[in-house]
């Protein structure tokens, strides 16, 4: 079928007019009906063509939609009685434009057409047939019911007279097709019939009627309402996609805000979720809320940007009181359907909330829905659903559909609490395991981070700064397997065992091999096979301000980055060792020399590693991040974190340590060797005082005197030459060491009343802040350490 020009179709009369009613186009048809051809009408005036300005005659059938009897005057002069049908239509650019038609030839079409009457004999429903120019020839009754408008006055026009929407022109064009293929076409629309207050879905099934030799002579259009099927369909849309869009994170917040955003518009104009206050660990199954109830904003929704129905902004609270939908939802623990209140129930609502009251008025707000949010016996809050533009009321069906999607909504935001507190307690525990502040030492000045991880929640990443005797200073990191409160328990006993073998000077590969016995006793304990139930890594290092040298060794650690003060940042080349819990493997110390302002880095794997980077390309942005210079060490760790790690969090927990070496100069060091000689004391103690003296330090000197006597005395009659002592002098502390090769270390105890010896340790102790013993590869160093007060 060749395609035809619908405007100029010469059957039926169509005249397009302007906003200020002005003529624009003008068929063949009108000029057929009134006997005006275009020029004589084209751009003037529409009310020309009228005999008489009757009031009211056109009647409105809704959507811009409008029929009636016009008198209307032919070229000869004639006055014609016409029934015109005109509709609006809004073009791309420009102003609205008109679209009045009219059939020429009415009646030529009779009731006992054949195609009319096969079509009321072949289909049930509402229908409507059109011939093979798309002219309609005719409505049965319940089609007629459906659009309101006269039969006999709508025939020989094409839908596109009827109605300017879009979708009525698809319409027209699928049946063209169906006029051209031969094979009928199902389409879906959603439409408002005339009357109705909301639009219904439709079903139009558009099928060829053929006569006796097979020649297609028009089509037949038959009108099936599937409204509840269409609404069944869309609330299990609905709730499938709530199963999918509520609850992607554990943050109650963002919980509350997905349920806001998936029923907005499918189910209300506009929802607010409002959530009590959380209650205190074991009050989750109190009773629900006795009116009046304070709730806090937790998340809303509109169609309208901006919100402006929301009094209320989230993170605040608002008491609702005795009464209101609210309230009377928690108290009852059902859904409520509250129309807009009025005479006294209006008043009571005005009383409660003035500035409510006003917006409810101005939006026109006229039904809301209160839900109850409940899981596992407890009350969290309440959802409300409102409408204020769409006009039908919430149904049955509507208050089943919200119930289940805030019951999904509800276990979530549940979920998200009990997470929520978990992680709180674990991060409690965890701080609480974690040094407060790093101690202020001679031998570093450190600076440290930890951050628990984004989505899998608190690890066992731990770090540590130990002093230790003769100024050193021990340097500690470490990971342990997993996440939880498990984990952070194991951490805290794992950086109590490292401070307990750092008491007692053992050298790094030796206190991680005690570790690594631990971390399998661990095991056992939980009920493991000892193959590594407990898993963990860790790095200990030892850095001596005097000698200016490091001792690490790591059990499966990542290795330090060094810094050095004129030099790129480096990895330190440190043999890896076996993780500990693995049992049987020896580790390994490395030992190297460090210039002052040299700075090193500890950190976990979760700094480095990334689902977005491998972590070759993290070690290279962390050493990027820490070869730009900074004013300080805590600079520094912030921008080492914001380089490394991505906007919302790391994946897994973040520890990090850095140390900038201090080294104390010679002069604050001096050393005598000693001859085992008990006669040779004397001597000994002389030398001291003088080099008291060059320390300006003689007010400590009787002291001081009395500690080197006993020391030296006793390595003199118990150990082993050579003998060698130290003083080691500070800002704020004196140490006193003496060296000899037996390894035999000395054992404080109380001398009995008739006993010659014994108690020149006890002596030590009581003179000295801190004394101890520590094993060395030729022997043993008895220590002491003297506090000096600070000169005004």
């Amino acid at each position: 079928m060749s395609p035809v020009n619908r405007f100029d179709d010469a059957v039926t009369a169509r005249a397009v007019i302007d906003d200020t009613g002005r003529v624009l186009r003008w068929n063949e048809g009108a000029r057929r009906l009134l006997g005006h051809p275009a020029a004589e009408v084209v751009g003037r005036p529409v009310a020309g063509l009228l005999a008489c300005r009757a009031e009211g005659a056109l009647v409105d059938f809704g959507g811009d939609r409008w029929g009636g009897t016009l008198a209307l005057r032919h070229r000869d002069g004639r006055v014609l009685s016409v029934w015109v049908q005109a509709h609006r239509r809004l073009p791309a650019d420009g102003p609205p434009l008109y679209l009045a038609a009219a059939p020429v030839e009415v009646g030529t079409v009779q009731t006992d057409d054949p195609l009319f009457r096969a079509a009321l004999t072949q289909s049930p429903c509402a229908m409507m047939i059109y011939d093979e120019g798309l002219r309609l020839h005719g409505v049965n009754d319940a089609m007629a019911a459906l659009m309101e408008m006269p039969p006999a006055r709508i025939r020989g026009l094409r839908p596109t007279d009827l109605d300017g929407e879009p979708q009525t022109a698809e319409f027209e064009n699928h049946m063209r097709r169906v006029l051209t293929t031969g094979r009928g076409y199902d389409m879906h629309a959603h439409l408002k019939a005339a009357g109705e207050i909301r639009a219904h879905a439709w079903l139009a099934r558009i099928a060829p009627l053929t006569d006796p030799e097979g020649r297609i002579r028009g089509v037949c259009v038959s009108a099936h309402d599937f409204t509840e099927q269409h609404l069944a369909r869309e609330r299990l849309l609905l709730v499938n996609e709530a199963s999918v869009r509520i609850g992607t994170t554990l943050d109650v917040t963002r919980t509350a805000q997905e349920l806001a955003d998936v029923c907005v518009p499918a189910l209300a104009d506009f929802v607010s979720v409002d959530l009590l206050d959380a209650r205190e660990p074991g009050a989750e199954h109190a009773g629900p809320p006795a009116p009046p109830v304070t709730l806090r904003r937790a998340a809303h929704q509109s169609i309208t940007p901006g919100c402006p129905e929301a009094l209320a902004r989230p993170g605040q609270t608002d008491l609702y009181p005795v009464g209101s939908p609210q309230a009377d939802s928690l108290a009852t623990g059902r859904s409520i359907v509250a129309a807009m209140p009025t005479g006294e129930d209006a008043d009571r609502f005005r009383a409660w909330d003035e500035a409510r009251f006003r917006r409810v008025r101005e939006l026109g707000v006229h039904a809301t829905l209160s839900v109850p949010l409940q899981a596992r016996g407890t009350t969290l809050g309440v959802a409300v659903f409102t409408r204020y533009q769409r006009p039908e009321p919430f149904t049955h069906d509507d208050v089943l559909l919200a119930e289940d999607v805030t019951a999904r909504a509800a276990v979530c935001i549940d979920n998200a609490r009990r997470y929520s507190r978990e992680r709180e307690t674990t991060l409690t525990l965890q701080r609480s395991l974690l040094p407060r502040s790093l101690p202020p030492t001679a031998a570093v000045q450190a600076a440290s981070r930890y951050l628990p991880a984004a989505r899998s929640g608190v690890g066992g990443d731990w770090f540590d700064v130990i002093p230790l005797s003769g100024m050193r200073v021990a340097m500690v990191v470490g990971d342990v397997v997993g996440h939880g409160i498990q984990a952070s328990a194991t951490m805290g006993r794992l950086r109590t065992a490292v401070r307990t073998l750092a008491d007692i000077d053992l050298a790094p590969d030796e206190l991680l091999t005690h570790l690594d016995d631990l971390v399998l006793r661990l095991s056992d304990e939980s009920g493991g096979d000892g193959t590594g139930e407990v898993g963990a890594t860790c790095l200990y290092a030892v850095y001596d301000p005097v000698s200016r040298r490091c001792t690490v060794a790591r059990a499966g650690h990542p290795p330090p980055v060094l810094v050095p003060p004129d030099g790129p940042p480096r990895h330190v080349p440190l043999p890896s060792g076996p993780p500990l819990g693995l049992g049987g493997l020896p580790f390994e110390s490395t030992e190297f020399e460090l210039g002052e302002g040299t700075v090193l880095a500890f950190y976990t794997d979760g700094l480095v590693e990334s689902r977005d980077r491998d972590v070759d390309a993290g070690h290279r942005l962390l050493c990027e991040a820490l070869a730009r210079p900074a004013g300080s060490l805590e600079e520094t760790c912030d921008r080492v974190l914001h380089t490394l790690l991505p906007p919302g969090g790391a994946a897994d927990d973040v520890a990090l340590l850095l140390a900038r070496t201090r080294g104390l100069p010679p002069s604050r060091v001096a050393t005598w060797d000693v001859p085992a000689d008990p006669a040779l004391v004397a001597p000994i103690r002389k030398q001291v005082l003088d080099q008291l003296s060059a320390w300006a330090l003689l007010e400590a000197s009787f002291t001081v005197e009395l500690v080197v006597s006993e020391l030296v005395t006793n390595a003199i009659r118990y150990g082993a030459p050579p003998i060698r002592l130290r003083l080691i002098h500070d800002a704020t502390t004196l140490i006193c060491e003496v060296s000899d090769t037996n390894h035999t270390a000395p054992h404080l105890r109380r001398a009995k009343t008739w006993d010659e010896g014994g108690r020149g340790l006890l002596l030590v102790a009581q003179l000295t802040q801190r004394w101890g013993s520590r094993h060395t590869t030729e022997g043993k160093t008895i220590w002491a350490e003297l506090g000096l007060l600070e000169e005004e």
